[in-house]
């Protein structure tokens, strides 16, 4: 593996190259990306891919990208800006991505401003809030668990993030109705730690989630688009939001084994997936004709 600083006025971003550039076998790199996860969330899948060179990299401000444009939130068209240039820094042509959650809307956004950047992309689970028909309810979850976090700090937050992206179908008076949960019940810390500036918590990605992808222009892309969803996401947020995109673009979701993280190899703790069956269902929809 290498690893690469991208200077720009506005990021120094940081990129892994795993493998031969230009690639061993001919086919475009297969870039990894995620949001708020930088790259070192990937590398139980990238391990999996042994014979594929393999780009992953840190997203503007998280990991190891430090951003210089004195904001402080995340964009899906600037972070999409950003992997543009650093496949425009690889040089060898368009690519094939995987990508996770925050950048699976991301990769929406590039492949809407950069179409011939991807030739194609798996996007798994993007956590859409306008494709929903219960979007203004979904706001407000939203809204709460960031309240949470504003008042209580980090633990009490993620407890409450669990507890809405575990829901399951539409956000209903009775999820409203819902006493805030007890941190300890989840495993999380109880004690404040005064942070505020959690991506995922705060209200900085609420651009990711908001993002209303642009369906006229996604089809009409020269990418394969595939949205991917987990077997156990069910109705549950993310779940619901890979479907009702997969129906825009007008196709069925694919499924793809385990749960929204079902590619993470231990890397987080106790949030494995399933990774060796994740990456055999990878491998075969990146193999299938377009």
């Amino acid at each position: 593996m290498a690893t690469h600083m991208l200077k720009t006025p506005e990021v120094d971003l940081a990129y892994d190259v795993h493998g031969p550039l230009p690639t061993a076998d001919g086919r475009p790199p297969l870039f990894m990306i995620g949001q708020p996860m930088d790259a070192s969330g990937f590398r139980g899948l990238a391990s999996r891919f042994p014979d594929r060179t393999v780009i992953t990299y840190d997203p503007r401000g998280l990991g190891r990208s430090t951003r210089k444009d004195g904001r402080v939130d995340h964009a899906p068209q600037i972070q999409a800006a950003d992997v543009h240039a650093v496949i425009e820094a690889l040089g060898v042509g368009p690519v094939e991505m995987f990508a996770s959650s925050g950048g699976a809307v991301t990769a929406l956004a590039l492949v809407a401003a950069y179409p011939e950047d991807v030739t194609t992309l798996v996007a798994h689970e993007p956590p859409l809030i306008p494709v929903l028909p219960d979007a203004k309810a979904a706001e407000r979850a939203r809204a709460g668990f960031r309240d949470v976090y504003q008042e209580k700090g980090w633990g009490a937050g993620m407890a409450a993030f669990i507890v809405m992206t575990s829901w399951q179908g539409e956000f209903t008076d009775d999820y409203f109705a819902q006493p805030a949960p007890d941190p300890a019940a989840f495993g999380m810390p109880a004690e404040d730690d005064g942070t505020r500036d959690d991506p995922l918590l705060s209200d900085r990605s609420w651009a990711v989630s908001s993002y209303q992808p642009d369906v006229d222009v996604l089809t009409a892309a020269p990418t394969r688009i595939v949205i991917a969803v987990g077997e156990e996401s069910e109705d549950t947020f993310t779940g619901r939001t890979s479907v009702a995109t997969a129906k825009l673009l007008g196709q069925q979701a694919t499924v793809f084994p385990s749960h929204h993280g079902g590619f993470l190899d231990g890397e987080f703790g106790g949030y494995s997936g399933q990774p060796d069956a994740f990456a055999r269902k990878l491998r075969e929809v990146l193999d299938e004709v377009g």
